[in-house]
């Protein structure tokens, strides 16, 4: 690669999917490499929408070949890095990442309606990104990372702790339903307070609200995002009487043998009852019928009980990176209001 000054940056809605197809099926390779993730399906909805000219995001360019690209999605007041990848057979493909990334916070910083950014990029070990991002933000700016974790499990290894198969899963006033369509609002609801005051409602707004946690589920059912979901190896626990719902589990097959937990989650009300370890004891059974022989997931460092009932249920860590939110300063609201107020 030649010097910086003979690089250019476009934007990426100059673009179609037959120039960026090499440099997408060369990224989907790293990502089944790496991560046992079949991103064929993703990478052809992210060339439909490229040939739509709708993404916001740049390329990298020098001598007419295409050396990276990124992109953004915007949901509301909120930016999301949804993807940053440089042509991994050149020298540094890292100054290729950095260079997109500063035009692309540039451009959400610069955005009076953005407030908040968040990326989640798996592809970036622990630590790779954080001084790219110091070197991009304005003033006042506030970066936080979060360190996720993506764990394994080998599906044909014996689990020492597995229960008895002969001894139910589930209290007798509980029952387990497979998926269905709909406990879509009441899995929404769930999930809001399921993540209230919870570590990953920081680094995902959605979980704040009903309406976000229904685009989350929305993002997982209809969209290969996190591969395509598996209706028949995901459940739902809810009570006999009532049948009010307190638990799911929710499975994406993002390749041939490999699942992935998109979601688990317990009420509130319903913790400390192992109702999420006999949810993932059920699937861990259920999956090997359905021709998986990895289950995968990501989870956050910080929150011990999960990582603790993943480890101790044959999970191993395969991949450590950062979870990404950047605040803007928050502008003061008094100032534009005194000359109304004072004729007023």
């Amino acid at each position: 690669m030649t010097s910086p000054q003979q690089l250019e940056v476009l934007d990426l809605r100059h673009f179609n999917a037959k120039q960026l197809r090499p440099l997408l099926e060369q990224e989907a390779a790293v990502w089944n490499d790496r991560l046992r993730w079949d991103y064929r399906s993703s990478t052809e909805l992210l060339l439909q929408f490229l040939d739509s000219r709708i993404l916001p995001g740049f390329v990298a360019i020098e001598g007419g070949q295409i050396l990276g690209f990124c992109f953004c999605v915007y949901e509301g007041s909120k930016g999301v890095i949804g993807d940053v990848y440089a042509n991994h057979a050149i020298r540094d493909p890292l100054a290729i990442v950095s260079l997109l990334l500063r035009h692309l916070l540039e451009t959400l910083q610069a955005s009076p309606d953005i407030h908040r950014i968040e990326g989640q990029l798996l592809l970036f070990n622990e630590g790779v990104l954080p001084p790219i991002l110091r070197e991009s933000l304005a003033p006042n700016t506030r970066l936080t990372l979060h360190p996720r974790n993506f764990l394994e499990c080998d599906l044909t290894q014996p689990r020492p702790n597995d229960p008895d198969p002969a001894t139910p899963l589930f209290p007798a006033d509980l029952e387990l339903a497979r998926w269905s369509p709909n406990f879509y609002n009441a899995s929404a609801e769930l999930i809001r307070t399921s993540y209230a005051n919870h570590l990953d409602s920081s680094i995902n707004d959605q979980y704040r609200t009903n309406a976000g946690c229904q685009r989350f589920l929305h993002n997982i059912i209809r969209f290969p995002g996190c591969g395509t979901f598996d209706p028949e190896s995901s459940f739902v626990l809810r009570t006999r009487r009532g049948h009010a719902l307190i638990a799911i589990l929710l499975i994406s097959r993002v390749a041939p043998d490999t699942a992935h937990l998109t979601q688990l989650c317990v009420a509130p009300p319903h913790r400390h009852h192992r109702l999420g370890s006999a949810l993932l004891t059920h699937a861990l059974r259920h999956l090997p019928t359905r021709n998986y022989r990895y289950l995968t997931l990501t989870v956050s460092e910080q929150n011990l009980p999960a990582l603790n009932l993943y480890y101790a249920n044959n999970f191993r860590s395969r991949y450590h990176f950062d979870a990404i939110v950047i605040d803007k300063p928050t502008k003061s609201f008094f100032r534009p209001l005194l000359p109304f107020l004072h004729h007023s």
